[in-house]
C-alpha cells in the first residue's frame, strides 16, 4: 500500500481577519466619527438647538480665543491633570511596589490583593454616589471633615478652597487605577534583577528607582496617557460637586461646553469648545505616543 502523502497546509489569505472588524468599525463610525463630524459642522453655526442653524464661519472660534472663562477653565484643567495623572501615578508606583514587595511577601498575596481592591473601589463606585457622599463629608455645617478636625471651612463653596478640594477628591478617586496597572506590570518584572541588586546591598528605594521603574515603563506611559485624557474630559465630578462654581473657581472646558449647550442654548459655541477640547486630547495623545516610541 502506497504511503499517504501529507498535503501541504493551505495558504491563509492575507487580511482574512478584516471581516471580523466590520461590526466594531461600524459601531465606531456611528458612535464616534459621525457625531464628531456633526459637532464640528455645528461649531461653525449659530444655533439654539431648534430651527435652522445659521452659518457664521469661524466666529465661534474667534470668540473662544478671546473668552477669559475658557482660558480659566483650561487652567483648571491643567491643575486637574496634576491631581488625576501626575500625583496618582507617582503615589500609585510607590503603593504598588510596597504592596508587591513588602505586603505580598510578609502578609501573603491575598492581603495584597484585598488592599489593591480597596484602593480600586472608588473607580467602581458611580460618580454620582461618590460625589454626593463627598458633598456630605465636606458640608460646612455638618460635614465629617470639619467635625473631625474642628474646622468651619466651606470646602466647596469658598473660591479659595474649591479647586484644591476637588483636586484632593480626584486624587482619591483616581489612585486605584494606577495601583492595579502597576501591580500587574510588576508581576512580569524579572525577580532575578531585584535579587541581584539586593545581594549587592542596594536599598529598597534604589531597587525601586533603578530596577522596578525601568521594567514597568510601558505601564507608566499607559497610566499617564489615560489619566491625562480622563482629566482633560472630566465632567461628572465637577457636575456633582460644584457645577463649576463657586463663580468660575472649578470651571473646566467639558462643563463649560455643557453650560453653553444646555443652559445657555448656544449650541454652536458649545460645539466649538468641545471641538477644541477633542483636538487638544488628540494632540496630547500623539505627543505621548511619539515620546514613548523614542524611548529605548
Amino acid at each position: 500500500m502506497a504511503p499517504i502523502e501529507a498535503r501541504p497546509p493551505r495558504p491563509r489569505g492575507r487580511g482574512g481577519y478584516w471581516p471580523y472588524l466590520i461590526p466594531s468599525a461600524l459601531l465606531f463610525l456611528a458612535v464616534i466619527v459621525v457625531p464628531f463630524l456633526m459637532n464640528v459642522a455645528t461649531s461653525f453655526t449659530r444655533w439654539s438647538g431648534v430651527g435652522t442653524p445659521t452659518w457664521i464661519g469661524l466666529d465661534n472660534y474667534t470668540k473662544l480665543l478671546r473668552d477669559e472663562r475658557f482660558w480659566t477653565s483650561f487652567e483648571h484643567n491643567v491643575a486637574l491633570i496634576v491631581a488625576m495623572a501626575v500625583v496618582p501615578t507617582m503615589a500609585g508606583l510607590v503603593l504598588a511596589a510596597a504592596l508587591f514587595d513588602y505586603i505580598g511577601r510578609r502578609f501573603g498575596a491575598r492581603t495584597a490583593s484585598a488592599l489593591r481592591a480597596a484602593y480600586y473601589l472608588p473607580q467602581v463606585l458611580p460618580v454620582a454616589i461618590a460625589g454626593v457622599v463627598w458633598g456630605w463629608m465636606l458640608h460646612p455645617s455638618y460635614g465629617a471633615v470639619n467635625e473631625i478636625f474642628g474646622l468651619k471651612v466651606n470646602w466647596l463653596g469658598d473660591p479659595d478652597y474649591a479647586l484644591a478640594t476637588v483636586m484632593a477628591v480626584m486624587v482619591w478617586f483616581q489612585l486605584g487605577y494606577p495601583v492595579v496597572i502597576f501591580m500587574a506590570g510588576l508581576q512580569r518584572a524579572d525577580p532575578a534583577l531585584h535579587e541581584a541588586a539586593e545581594i549587592d546591598g542596594a536599598s529598597w528605594w534604589r531597587r525601586f528607582w533603578h530596577v522596578t521603574i525601568p521594567q514597568i515603563r510601558p505601564e507608566i506611559y499607559v497610566v499617564l496617557l489615560t489619566c491625562t485624557i480622563a482629566a482633560l474630559k472630566v465632567f461628572g465630578p465637577i457636575f456633582v460637586l460644584t457645577r463649576g462654581g463657586p463663580g468660575n473657581a472649578t470651571m473646566v472646558p467639558s462643563y463649560f461646553s455643557y453650560l453653553n449647550f444646555f443652559e445657555k442654548v448656544n449650541v454652536g459655541y458649545g460645539s466649538a469648545i468641545a471641538t477644541v477640547l477633542a483636538l487638544i486630547i488628540v494632540v496630547v495623545t500623539f505627543l505621548f505616543l511619539r515620546v514613548q516610541e523614542r524611548e529605548p
